[in-house]
């Protein structure tokens, strides 16, 4: 047997017809196609391909980054062309490299970036309705960008947690939460250290609330420092998430 080996994949996907990146029993995930498409290079044995972030059903990525322990002696050029033969349009591999022994995609990443996009148009194009949150009430881009900062630092996010979510330690640091404004579009810049479950998406609901005045800027404070889930704003859209970029 060739000796073990680990790889890395920079991995793209539309996430609309998944549940997500980790494997499920209600459905597809992106890890289980990945690791379907190397299945036959490894002899069979299914292999266990670690992303670094679990996108929860329905979000995007152009920069997962994930790891793979294999027996194999293929190229790393030839696996690339391999797996993009076997997977589907809407996840392609972009890279494989050999990485150190004891690489792990989630263990060892320091920061991942998010973007997340706002049609604000009245009528947007169909052509992005899978990528974007239709929201067209006017919206205090000034308002969301003082909240915003509130966020900057080293906080307890636990206010930004899914409820029913099971890790106890809230505490995360964001190096940038930024509203820009492009036209008809809002995109809200997200940078930290590691996330909570849709914290990112409870962070842009909570942004637009105060957008469009059902909150106040000042109430961004007073939401970080509850640490309670029902004193943030509502949950935004799957499917306006994308994960950029995963840092080592």
């Amino acid at each position: 047997m060739a000796p073990s080996r680990t790889l890395k994949l920079t991995i793209a996907y539309d996430g609309t017809n998944y549940v997500g990146w980790q494997r499920q029993e209600n459905g597809l995930s992106v890890q289980q196609l990945v690791e379907e498409a190397l299945q036959p290079m490894c002899g069979g044995d299914v292999p266990v391909v670690m992303g670094a972030s679990r996108t929860d059903a329905g979000v995007h990525a152009s920069g997962q980054v994930a790891s793979v322990r294999v027996g194999f002696e293929h190229p790393a050029t030839a696996v690339h062309r391999a797996l993009n033969v076997r997977l589907p349009a809407d996840v392609r591999v972009l890279a494989v490299e050999d990485a150190a022994p004891g690489f792990h995609a989630r263990f060892d990443a320091r920061g991942k970036s998010y973007r997340y996009r706002i049609a604000t148009a009245r009528v947007p194009l169909p052509f992005d309705r899978w990528f974007l949150w239709h929201m067209p009430q006017p919206c205090d881009v000034e308002a969301m960008r003082a909240a915003a900062r509130c966020l900057v630092g080293r906080h307890d996010f636990s206010s930004f947690q899914a409820r029913g979510a099971t890790v106890l330690d809230g505490w995360r640091t964001l190096e940038r939460v930024e509203v820009e404004h492009l036209g008809s579009e809002i995109h809200v810049h997200v940078d930290g250290d590691g996330f909570l479950r849709h914290m990112v998406r409870i962070v842009v609901g909570t942004l637009v609330d105060i957008g469009v005045g059902h909150r106040g800027v000042e109430s961004m404070a007073a939401t970080l420092a509850a640490c309670d889930r029902q004193a943030a704003g509502r949950t935004a859209p799957a499917h306006g998430l994308t994960l950029l970029e995963i840092r080592y």
